[in-house]
Order: C-alpha cells, then structure tokens, then sequence
C-alpha cells in the first residue's frame, strides 16, 4: 500500500476514534483532553501502532495552527452581554493571574530540581494557564448550572491568559539562552505593545468582518467559510508581523464579530465550532504521539510534588490574589481556583525550549505532560462534586411544561409590506436593514414563489413580506425607511 494512503487511513481511524472515544466525557465525565492524549500515546512509538514521531517542530506549528482556530471560535461563542460584568476580574485572572501563578510554581521547582530561578520561571510560566473548555464539557455530562457570574468569568479567562503564557514563556525563553538581548524595561514595553497591537487590530478584523460578509454577496455559501479562514489567517499573520500578539487578536476578534449580526451567522458559528474540534483533536494526538510514556515513570515523583502544589497552593494563591478586591465569595474563588486545569496550551508551549537548544527541554516536556495528565483527571473527575460542595451551582427554577401558559400569536400583529420598484432596500440582504429584534421577516412571497428568508436573502422590488412586529409605532418607523426611494445616479 503507498505510503499516502496508509498515513490517510491511520489519520482517519484516529480521528473516528476520537470521535467516539469522546462519547466516554459525556458518560462518564472524563475530559475529552485525556482521552484524545491517551489515543496519541497508544498509537506512538511506545503503544500499540507504534507511529514514531518526534518532530517536535511541526508538532509546535500544528498546536500554533490550531490554537489560532480553537481561540477564533472560542470567541465566536462568547456572548459579549455575558462577559462584561466580569470583564475586570476576567482580565486580571488572565494577566495578574497567570503571573502570581508562574511565580509560585517557580518557587515550588526551584527548591525541588536542580533549576536555576530563571529555569523554574520558565516551567511555571508554560505551566500557568487553563483549559476551562473541558470544565464546561464536563459540568455539561453531570448536568451541573454554575451561579451567572462564574460561567462567564471562567470562559473569558481561559480564552484570554493563552497569549500571557505565551508571552511569559518566550520572553523568559529569550533571556535564559539570550541573557544580554533585551533589558526588563525593554520586555515591559514589548508587552504592551503587543497586546495593544494585538487588541487594535483584533477589534479592527472582527468589526469589519461581518461589514464585509453583509456586503460580499457570495453566489455560493461555501465561500464564506472559506473567507472568514482566510481572514482570520490575515489577522494572526500581519500582527505577528507587526510584533503584536496575534493569539490575542483572533479571540478578540471572534468575541466583537459576535456581537454584530451577519449572513450566515449561525451556520458560520458552527462550522468553526466544528473546525475547532477538528483542530483539538489533531494538536491533541499529535501532542500524545510526541511523548514517550515510557520516561514518564522518570517524573513521576518530581511531577506529582508539582502539580499538588499547583493545584493546592500556586492556582489558589493566583486567583485570591487577583480577585482580592471583587465582590466573589470565599468559596467561588476556590471553586475558580479548583477550575484550573491544565489543556493543551501548556503542552504546546513545553515544546517552546526544544527548538532553542535549551538542554533541560526534554525534562520540562516530560513533567508538563505529567502534570497536564494529572491535573485534567484528578480535577476533571472531582469538579462535579466541588461544585456541590462549595454550592455554586445555580438555583434557577426549572418550570413545567403544564405551569406554562399557551399564548397564541394574535392576528394584529401580522403584517404585510409590498416593496416598490424605487425602494431603497432593492438589492439588500437582510441582515443589512439592522432590523429591531421584535421586527421579523417570516415569509416573502415572490411572484407565484413563497420564500423563507435568511439574513442573507437579497429583497427584490415587487417582494410582498409577511411581518411580525407588536409595536405599530416601531412597525411604521421601519417600514418608512423601506418606502424612502433611491438617489438618483
């Protein structure tokens, strides 16, 4: 068999796999990072299939390419209504946070390895930021509601203390193999320049990008999906090239493209959702092809010592200090404290050391592999039981079907509109009218053609429109910019 058809068909049978495999998070609550981890490690060169891997390079350059995805759709999901009450606390956890806990488990290495201070940073630094996405996959599998405030701070804090990390560790990268390089000062300043580079472009991309999606009028809608991967690579390409932080950008940009309506927004949204597992899925096999479990035995101890610390006292010490002057309780705070499980990132950047020639490379990969195996099993398993013990789960009533009253659509307010030839909205999507939310669209009859309308339905002159609004007075406002006629040309 060629050589081709055998990688497809290995490829293939690891993504079904894992597909099925993941069925295991909803039953039994087991995070979907474990499992795919575990798939890698039995198909490398020490399990059953015996794949040898160990390109460590294209192992970094696929969880680059994937975290840029997985961070995009991260922030497509996230509602920006949710997070701005917590979006101070969000923010220092992610900063702040990720920092108090890089120092603290520098202390922990240091006095437990053979580690410079510098080095121990550096482990702490990879090791520092979460991946709550799994939390959620498993409150979802134990049907477990979190208080309002903690679910929106807990996602916008795992999908924006990446670039910290990342940034933390290249820098810290930088000054152990490059000591004479850059002064403190002069990273200080790098830092907010890339973030603030970062968050301009970030909030420029993801503004104009449901502007040009409304106004592109693509004949075929597999395009879209195809242009919104093209834009986000533009976006992470040129500010990386402009020196800011491109991981930052694209999840700002997905969270302000969110809040704006565009043509195909729900099916956009999903395919990203989809490219995202398919991103996961990949770095996360690839990530367990690199490892060798058979030297994991080696820092087992060392690991364990680690990750205790880092569960009990650095993550801990992170957010209380963070979050000292919020209004969150003693026992939201552990429970976000609890929350910290180490994802793929930490992974990702353990390979960070290798491709700068730094001689305790393999060392830190193998302990941060340990400690992100631990950490999404032991916590991963208990947090359903956390949440209840600390009660942060919500109190939301569930009503009865039989308690709710039906209420019929009455007839007022149904409404038709007959579009002129002059109108000015000939030629327009609909998602380009900005239409109040109460003001919908149900039907369009089109000559002897009856339509149901999206947002990217273009409206044609002599469309009779079935509208239902409640308001007359909102209803007559619309419908007059309707009748306003075209300039003439």
């Amino acid at each position: 068999m060629a050589t081709i058809e055998l990688y497809l068909l290995i490829t293939a049978f690891l993504m079904l796999l894992s597909v099925v495999a993941s069925k295991l998070s909803t039953t039994f609550g087991i995070p979907s990072l474990f499992i795919f981890l575990g798939l890698g490690m039995l198909a490398g060169s020490d399990g059953i299939l015996g794949i040898e891997f160990d390109n460590v390079e294209l192992a970094q350059n696929i969880g680059t390419l994937a975290l840029i995805f997985i961070l995009f759709g991260g922030g497509l999901d996230t509602v920006w209504k949710s997070i701005k009450p917590v979006l101070k606390n969000g923010l220092m956890l992610a900063t702040f946070g990720v920092l108090f806990t890089a120092f603290f488990v520098a202390l922990c290495v240091y006095y437990l390895l053979d580690f410079t201070f510098l080095e121990s940073l550096l482990l702490g630094a990879i090791i520092s930021s979460t991946d709550a996405a799994a939390v959620f996959a498993i409150l979802r599998a134990k049907g477990i509601s979190l208080k309002k405030r903690l679910s929106p701070l807990l996602e916008l804090e795992s999908g924006s203390n990446d670039p910290m990390a990342i940034f933390l560790t290249v820098a810290i990268l930088q000054i152990i193999m490059l000591p004479e390089t850059s002064s403190a000062s002069e990273w200080i300043f790098k830092f907010f320049l890339q973030f603030f580079i970062g968050g301009i472009l970030g909030y420029l991309f993801g503004y104009l990008l449901p502007i040009i999606l409304n106004r592109i009028h693509l004949s075929f809608y597999g395009l879209y999906p195809v242009f919104t991967i093209g834009w986000i690579l533009l976006l992470f390409s040129s500010t990386s090239l402009l020196e800011g932080n491109g991981f930052l950008a694209v999840y700002m940009a997905g969270i302000v493209a969110n809040t704006r309506e565009f043509v195909h927004k729900k099916n956009l949204t999903g395919f990203h959702d989809g490219l995202s597992w398919i991103m996961q899925i990949a770095v996360f096999l690839a990530l367990g092809l690199l490892v060798f479990p058979s030297e994991l035995p080696d820092v087992a101890i060392s690991g364990l010592a680690i990750a205790l610390w880092l569960m009990f006292v650095a993550r801990p010490a992170g957010v209380f200090l963070s979050t000292m002057f919020s209004s969150f309780t003693i026992k939201e705070k552990t429970f976000i404290s609890w929350v910290g499980l180490r994802g793929a990132v930490p992974i990702i950047l353990a390979t960070y050391p290798y491709l700068q020639g730094f001689e305790k490379s393999n060392l830190i990969f193998n302990i941060v592999f340990f400690i992100v195996l631990f950490s999404i099993l032991i916590q991963g398993a208990t947090l359903p039981i956390v949440a209840k013990w600390l009660k942060v789960e919500s109190k939301s009533k569930n009503f009865k079907a039989e308690n709710v009253i039906a209420s019929p659509l009455f007839y007022h307010t149904l409404k038709q509109f007959y579009i002129e030839e002059e109108s000015k909205v000939i030629g327009l999507s609909i998602v380009e009218l900005d239409l109040p939310a109460d003001f919908l669209i149900l039907l369009i009859k089109r000559e002897n053609d009856y339509i149901k309308p999206t947002g990217s339905t273009l409206l044609e002159k002599n469309d009779m429109l079935l509208i239902q609004c409640n308001s007359d007075r909102k209803y007559k406002k619309v419908l007059k910019t309707f009748q306003t006629q075209k300039k003439a040309t």
